[in-house]
């Protein structure tokens, strides 16, 4: 499954931007997908999940602010960031695991998103 990211950019304190994250797999509603990312010298961190049942999981720091969604018919996830801060800089990068079969979990290249006055 070819796992692709986009909408990153450059937006400054308080803007929004929104994330899409295609992985056309016929299977897709089997997929529990994420959201991480990844701030140079830092870990990759979770983000946000949503899994095969639609329940969502954010991480602290993005609660009230970031909204995570699937459209099973497009394949595709969504991850609206408002009131982004500074600190929310960094690479993001979606992943599709496979809820029933072991082993079947993908990464996308990620996408640069800059929060800067």
């Amino acid at each position: 499954v070819q796992v692709a990211e986009s909408g990153g950019g450059l937006v400054p304190p308080g803007g929004s931007l929104k994330l899409s994250c295609a992985a056309p797999d016929a299977n897709f509603r089997y997929y529990n997908m994420a959201w991480y990312r990844q701030a140079p010298g830092q870990e990759r961190n979770l983000v946000a999940r949503i899994d095969v049942e639609r329940t969502i999981t954010y991480a602290d720091s993005v609660k009230g602010r970031f909204t995570l969604s699937r459209d099973d018919a497009k394949r595709i996830v969504y991850l609206q960031m408002n009131n982004l801060r500074i600190e929310d800089t960094a690479v993001y990068y979606c992943n599709a695991d496979n809820e029933y079969l072991q082993g079947a979990n993908y990464w996308g290249p990620g996408t640069q998103v800059t929060v800067s006055s």
